[in-house]
């Protein structure tokens, strides 16, 4: 277990990395606010010492996505809706477009149902690249993989949304 003051210091420095993470897969604040807490709970639970050093910022964003795929992917089988999604959807209910709203917010819920039906690799380098802006490079040296791998499996990832979202956006 890291000691106290360390996680502290991660905390501080990058909390707000983790929280917009999880949020940009979630969609919901309650639900990145979870996977905050899971973040550093796992650390602090980890029997084996982790030296975080100069790659603490993409090890913990990378912690963030899978955390918050793991919580898409129970929610999916559990058909619960997180009340910050209610929420939400009150308050774009108050937009110029009602219309545009509803179907923002039915094109982000599809787009989460997908991403938690993918494997779980796939939707993890999904999310980096397309949620968190990180380069194919960035990526493969986080999975300790080739940029060519990256590529075919973004390339297979966006194939299969674009057919499981296919009826979205008219065919």
């Amino acid at each position: 277990m890291p000691p106290p003051e360390s996680l502290e210091a991660l905390f501080s420095e990058h909390h707000a990395a983790i929280y917009r993470a999880a949020y940009r897969v979630t969609g919901s604040t309650a639900d990145a606010e979870d996977v905050l807490q899971t973040v550093f709970l796992r650390l602090v639970r980890r029997e084996e010492a982790i030296d975080l050093g100069r790659g603490a910022s993409a090890y913990l964003r990378r912690a963030a996505v899978n955390a918050a795929l793991d919580l898409c992917r129970s929610r999916r089988r559990q058909r619960s809706t997180a009340i910050d999604d209610v929420e939400e959807a009150a308050l774009e209910d108050h937009e110029p477009d009602p219309e545009r709203a509803h179907r923002s917010r039915e094109a982000r819920g599809l787009v989460r149902d997908s991403l938690a039906e993918l494997p779980a690799r796939a939707a993890e380098i999904f999310a980096l690249r397309y949620f968190e802006g990180l380069g194919n490079k960035e990526i493969a040296q986080l999975m300790r993989t080739t940029q060519t791998a990256i590529a075919v499996t973004l390339h297979r990832t966006r194939a299969k949304l674009q057919k499981d979202l296919g009826a979205l956006v008219g065919g």
